[in-house]
């Protein structure tokens, strides 16, 4: 639903000189810092020079404390007259729900279930995993297969240690890979929360939390950098930056619908909704690349 994201916000920012005109803002979530909104803005400004952020009400300068975020509008404005301010026109990308489907997918859901053995952002464990039951739990891309030639181009793949062969781009690594519940996992790959972790693995939410997420801390066991099957920072990094993308410029991006009930034109449902193009290139892609035998 396009603009969806914007429903609910109680924090807004506003470049100084056109006090009414919002740049973005986010649905404020008990967890997020000054610090912490501060790193958010520097994902989405672009500026010649320093600038400062201020709570329009008080006219106090947020400093990177963490103290938690209030509520309200933020200016933001440069140090000197003759620096510029703007809004990043960095692309984030159309993603799809990101089941596993094929040969190399069953491999990485695997590798995935046999590192983590819990849904890595709730806790909740799979105690029927020693019957090979994995109901209710799903290996989640932290990076999409979808834009698997993204991943490649823009030099993703080089974070990934343990590819098997000169052909393998590791997308389908397990460093690439967070077991997850079902629902958790839609909620992630809609950019519906987001793990940071150059802020101790800490999990916001930028939709409300009904799952009660938010302040979570991702669980060790699936992060730890030294082993070969670890999820990789750098990965989780381009997740984080990729949801505040999603969440807080403008009206966000649009939120897609991801239940498709038996009998659903699903083809149709995607064409007379939002981003219906790139959508649709995401899906062709999904299952193109669900029939190969790599």
């Amino acid at each position: 639903m396009a603009g969806a994201r914007a429903i609910g916000r109680d924090v807004h920012f506003y470049l100084f000189s056109e006090p009414d005109k919002a740049l973005g803002g986010m649905r404020l979530s008990s967890s997020v810092t000054e610090k912490n909104f501060l790193s958010m803005l520097s994902i989405l400004i672009v500026a010649s020079g320093r600038y400062r952020v201020t709570l329009r009400s008080t006219g106090v300068d947020l400093m990177p404390t963490d103290l938690p975020l209030k509520r309200g509008h933020y200016d933001i404005r440069p140090y000197s007259r003759r620096d510029t301010i703007s809004i990043t026109d960095e692309p984030c990308i159309t993603r799809i729900l990101s089941r596993t489907i094929t040969g190399r997918d069953e491999f990485f859901r695997a590798r995935v279930r046999e590192r983590d053995g819990k849904c890595v952002v709730t806790g909740t464990v799979n105690v029927r995993a020693q019957m090979d039951n994995w109901r209710g739990f799903e290996a989640a891309h932290i990076f999409p297969v979808s834009s698997e030639e993204y991943f490649v181009q823009n030099g993703f793949s080089r974070w990934i240690t343990n590819r098997m062969g000169d052909h393998d781009t590791g997308i389908n690594s397990s460093q690439n890979g967070l077991l997850m519940l079902s629902t958790i996992h839609q909620c992630f790959d809609g950019f519906d929360f987001t793990v940071n972790p150059d802020d101790g693995y800490k999990i916001t939410s930028f939709d409300g939390d009904p799952f009660g997420i938010d302040g979570k801390i991702l669980d060790p066991i699936c992060r730890d950098q030294s082993s070969e099957a670890g999820a990789r920072d750098e990965l989780l990094r381009w997740h984080f930056r990729q949801a505040v993308l999603a969440n807080m410029r403008g009206a966000g991006e649009p939120s897609f619908e991801m239940d498709f009930p038996t009998g659903t034109d699903m083809m149709g449902e995607i064409l007379s909704g939002p981003e219906a193009a790139k959508r649709m290139e995401a899906e062709l892609f999904s299952r193109l690349t669900g029939v190969s035998s790599a």
